[in-house]
């Protein structure tokens, strides 16, 4: 049995499906109720609550780990999480972290994700780390804007960086779950090119066929917006990457082409697939 959690989100959907499709008995484990493939046991549990984790981690081989930011914060237990992982059998986890862990590795959320990377290390005898960059999927934040005024508010619109599809993540994770080879490795992703929010913005238009208006926001004004979804300290780590990255994150990562032997799907393609949600 292999445990995916954020399993309906957008790396969860994608490897939850190629897991079942490899033919894998399969837990999906997330906050909300959410569609899964036909097959797939589904679970709602809250992560900052280990005591719950005994039913989805019954008889559990290997675990997909991700955390929500606020098991980083007061009150959450990533430790106790693990440890119950362990007790449960799991051998094999492989976890979701971020590239800033050595990209930007000072930050107090940077910190907290490389002592959680100590923790799996120390956890179980199989892991592996999975550090992505900006995801291309944080465009959905537009997709409201763009159906109702065709309009495209974001910060730092001429600043390119390489965004990386969810659908690669989760190629990756199913990779380093279902194959021996690649444990022990720790692989940042990227996509293959870098892109400012101008230029998504293009592929957007492009992949809809209508033009999009595309509106600079102040620094203030994006920080503003993303603390209404997020922590402020998350959303001022990000608007720094956003703004001014550094020579680490304009770097095209090799993570995907050493897992999966082919390059990262630029930002164009996950435009295409998704475009319904803009319509």
């Amino acid at each position: 049995m292999i445990v995916v959690t954020g399993a309906t989100g957008n790396i969860g959907r994608p490897l939850t499906r190629a897991l079942a499709g490899a033919g894998e008995r399969v837990t999906a484990v997330s906050r909300h109720p959410g569609p899964v493939p036909d097959g797939v046991r589904h679970l709602t549990a809250d992560l900052a609550e280990p005591a719950a984790l005994e039913a989805v981690l019954t008889e559990a081989k290997a675990l997909f780990l991700l955390l929500s930011g606020d098991l980083h914060g007061p009150g959450g237990a990533p430790a106790e999480l693990l440890r119950r992982a362990a007790a449960a059998g799991v051998r094999r986890i492989v976890l979701l972290s971020t590239q800033g862990v050595v990209t930007r590795p000072f930050g107090p959320t940077r910190i907290a994700m490389r002592a959680l990377e100590d923790l799996v290390r120390e956890s179980v005898p199989e892991w592996a780390i999975v550090r992505p960059g900006g995801f291309a999927s944080n465009t959905l934040w537009w997709a409201e804007s763009i159906r109702t005024g065709r309009l495209v508010a974001a910060p730092f619109g001429d600043v390119a960086t390489p965004v990386v599809d969810p659908a690669d993540i989760a190629e990756v994770a199913a990779a380093c779950l279902l194959e021996d080879r690649h444990l022990g490795g720790a692989y940042e992703l990227t996509g293959p090119e870098v892109i400012s929010p101008r230029g998504q913005t293009a592929a957007l238009s492009a992949a809809l066929g209508v033009p999009l208006r595309f509106h600079e926001l102040s620094r203030e004004e994006a920080g503003a917006a993303m603390a209404r979804s997020m922590p402020v300290e998350l959303a001022d780590d990000t608007l720094d990457i956003l703004g001014a990255p550094n020579a680490a994150e304009l770097r095209v990562a090799p993570g995907v082409r050493e897992v999966l032997g082919r390059e990262a799907r630029p930002f164009a393609n996950w435009a295409a697939r998704h475009v319904d949600a803009f319509r």
